[in-house]
């Protein structure tokens, strides 16, 4: 096999495992469980057996003052694009951006319900607003905040 040939194919063999490492990273980053409320002045619990945490609660970060996150703690946040029910993160917006994803319509804290996305995936939206998370932040992190028009969600 000549030197060229070689080279191309080991280029390829990098690419190929750098986009894999890609997806699993983000896939793992991608939060889906369905959670019930945990705010101060309500506490709802769900049914299933799968899902025993809050769907959302309510912390606090320094730069940001109150926020709403997830049972993990991760940062739940707006896209300034979206209205009201409708979520217009798509395509590779969702690599930094994931949904937080809504298996479960029971037990819902007040504010918070589910919408249906254009891809038929159901996302949870707090006030009518879908909420995603950001692959950037751990937990307590809200590193996102004014980035690419999101914006952390409020109580």
């Amino acid at each position: 096999m000549s030197k060229p040939t070689q080279t191309i194919i080991g280029v390829i063999v990098i690419a190929i495992l750098a986009v894999g490492g890609y997806f699993i990273f983000h896939r793992s980053n991608n939060k889906t469980p369905a959670y019930n409320s945990n705010n101060a002045s309500q506490t709802s619990k769900n049914t299933s057996a799968s899902s025993p945490g809050p769907i959302i609660q309510t912390k606090s970060a320094s730069n940001v003052g109150q926020y709403l996150a997830d049972a993990n703690g991760n940062a739940l946040y707006t896209y300034g694009a979206d209205s009201t029910g409708v979520s217009n993160c798509t395509g590779s917006c969702l690599y930094s951006w994931p949904i937080y994803q809504a298996p479960t319509s029971t037990n819902l804290p007040i504010n918070v319900t589910i919408i249906t996305r254009s891809d038929g995936s159901k996302q949870y939206a707090y006030k009518g607003m879908p909420l995603y998370t950001f692959t950037s932040d751990t937990s307590g992190q809200v590193t996102g905040d004014g980035v690419s028009n999101f914006h952390v969600a409020k109580p």
